[in-house]
């Protein structure tokens, strides 16, 4: 009882509740916030903006499919941005996409009710659909909430010479000007300057605003196409090759370049040529019957006629790819190229002594196109050759004769296709 108690050791117990406590913030804090080492490191979220950067980058450099990508990657990271979907809306446009391209603008409005930029884009898919009655709707709108948007003047250029009328073909020119006072760099009203020159038959001003169009961004394939067509009507056939051919390179899916280049091959008599891009177009897309009737009408002028007539019974009749795929017939009321694919259509018929059904695309020709006088001429062409054929039945339907293989090679007169609107030629 009179041992003297020890005492504690407080520094003992000191450094013990430190490794206690320690022990405790490395199980129950610091181990849980490490990466597992055996899951996966997570990809780091970009930023919506510079998703965008590297979408105009793309659009800038002509890959208008990966800019596309790239600008839905940037919607995903910010749903709620209007502006992201005005700018895919306005390259969906320019790839040919344009029934994404007036939903997009849509998505904008409905975040935006009042976007300029959004009325003027749908207005300008809306165009490109055919539907212009509505596109006049939506781009007077976007002008009324800014009037000082040059893109949307540019884009009512477009419209309202898409519209056929004369008298907004006039108006046009003073949008056109008022457009380039708004914004004289920007290709939208550069390239609207253009297409107004080009309907109204002001071939070498529109090839000036073209190609000044094209110095703002190179690598758009519309317009090496637009540029090449009015380089066509001027007949300096060897540039607008190039053009077309430029076009092709920037989008090799598009069969329009192909057809472009096919046609022009047969305007200077070089059908070999014209059947090989006639050829390549036809396997860009493969159902289009249109693509079926410019192949047919290739292959028929270099006097293949078997094979001219299964590709031209495609485009009048319809039928079947050759991966089965459907291919729907074209109307004889649809007139302008068309007509060419039924009269050829008629003459090979003839040619291989099936006329049957040759005078009856004669007699059809007759009734819906009086007053087309090529389609007309071919009509009477075809009932002589029948006429010859009872007489004189042929040994052979495909080779050609003497007089058809020297003959001089047939030419194109070259006239606007996609804008075909007016018949004006005085200088806005």
């Amino acid at each position: 009882m009179t041992r003297r108690r020890k005492r504690p050791n407080l520094f003992s117990w000191a450094v013990f509740g430190l490794v206690v406590l320690f022990g405790y913030y490395l199980n129950q804090v610091y181990l849980p916030a490490q990466p597992n080492p055996f899951e996966a490191t997570p990809t780091a979220t970009r930023s919506p903006e510079s998703l965008a950067t590297e979408a105009e980058n793309l659009f800038r450099d002509g890959k208008l499919l990966q800019s596309i990508e790239a600008y839905k990657e940037a919607i995903k990271a910010d749903p709620q941005n209007p502006a992201l979907y005005i700018a895919i809306a306005r390259i969906q446009v320019w790839a040919g996409q344009y029934e994404d391209a007036q939903a997009n603008a849509e998505n904008a409005l409905l975040l935006n009710p009042n976007s300029s930029m959004a009325h003027a884009v749908k207005a300008w898919a809306l165009d490109f659909q055919g539907n212009n009655t509505d596109a006049i709707t939506s781009i007077d709108a976007a002008i009324e909430l800014d009037p000082k948007n040059a893109i949307a003047h540019a884009y009512r250029v477009e419209i309202l010479i898409d519209s056929g009328s004369f008298d907004n073909v006039t108006t046009a020119a003073d949008v056109s000007r008022n457009a380039l006072a708004l914004d004289p760099n920007a290709l939208e009203t550069r390239r609207a300057r253009a297409y107004l020159l080009e309907a109204t038959s002001n071939y070498e001003e529109a090839i000036q605003f073209y190609r000044s169009a094209i110095e703002v961004n190179p690598n758009i394939p519309i317009l090496h196409m637009e540029l090449g067509r009015n380089l066509r009507f001027l007949e300096v056939y060897d540039e607008a090759i190039k053009e077309f051919t430029l076009a092709n390179t920037l989008n090799p899916p598009d069969p329009e370049p192909d057809l472009l280049i096919s046609r022009t091959y047969a305007t200077i008599g070089d059908y070999a040529k014209a059947i090989q891009y006639a050829e390549q177009a036809v396997k860009d897309r493969t159902t289009d019957p249109h693509l079926r009737g410019n192949y047919g009408v290739m292959l028929f002028r270099n006097f293949l006629y078997q094979p001219a007539l299964e590709q031209l019974e495609r485009a009048v009749k319809g039928g079947s790819s050759e991966e089965g795929l459907p291919i729907t017939g074209l109307s004889l009321s649809a007139g302008g190229r068309v007509v060419e694919y039924y009269y050829t259509y008629g003459l090979v018929l003839a040619r291989t002594n099936q006329c049957g059904e040759a005078l009856k695309i004669s007699q059809q020709i007759k009734t819906a196109v009086p007053t087309d006088e090529n389609a007309v001429f071919a009509a009477d062409e075809m009932v002589r050759i029948c006429e010859e054929n009872l007489a004189n039945p042929p040994e052979a339907t495909d080779v050609p004769t003497e007089e058809e293989a020297t003959a001089e090679p047939e030419t194109e007169t070259p006239a606007p296709e996609a804008t075909e609107t007016t018949e004006a030629t005085a200088t806005p």
